[in-house]
């Protein structure tokens, strides 16, 4: 293998190293924000009938069961996107170890 395209492979190593670390960061906040909204429905559900949303800076009354069923939707979503980062953390990790291989050659 040439300098030139040793080179190359070192600079796509780095290049997959960081958007790895970017999904990593991304799905971290995912899950924060996953557990935040499954002890929010925990709370709703030892609630009484009276809950309140924050909006902004206000705090507005809600009904339970629209609550619920937003914050059941968000988790979902949430859900969603973490399987996601998921995925395309696997297919960079698979392409990271295939490309040190091949630059350790």
């Amino acid at each position: 293998m040439s300098d030139k395209s040793q080179e190359k492979r070192i600079e796509e190593l780095q290049i997959l190293e960081q958007n790895l670390q970017n999904i990593l960061l991304q799905k971290q906040a995912f899950q924060i924000e996953l557990r935040e909204t499954q002890a929010a429905l925990k709370e709703l559900e030892k609630s009484g009938d009276e809950v309140f949303k924050i909006i902004g800076q206000l705090m507005i009354k809600t009904d339970k069961k629209n609550m619920k069923e937003e914050l059941t939707n968000k988790e979902k979503i949430i859900d969603m996107r973490i399987k996601s980062f998921e995925k395309q953390e696997r297919m960079l990790s698979e392409k990271l170890e295939e490309l040190q291989r091949e630059v350790l050659k």
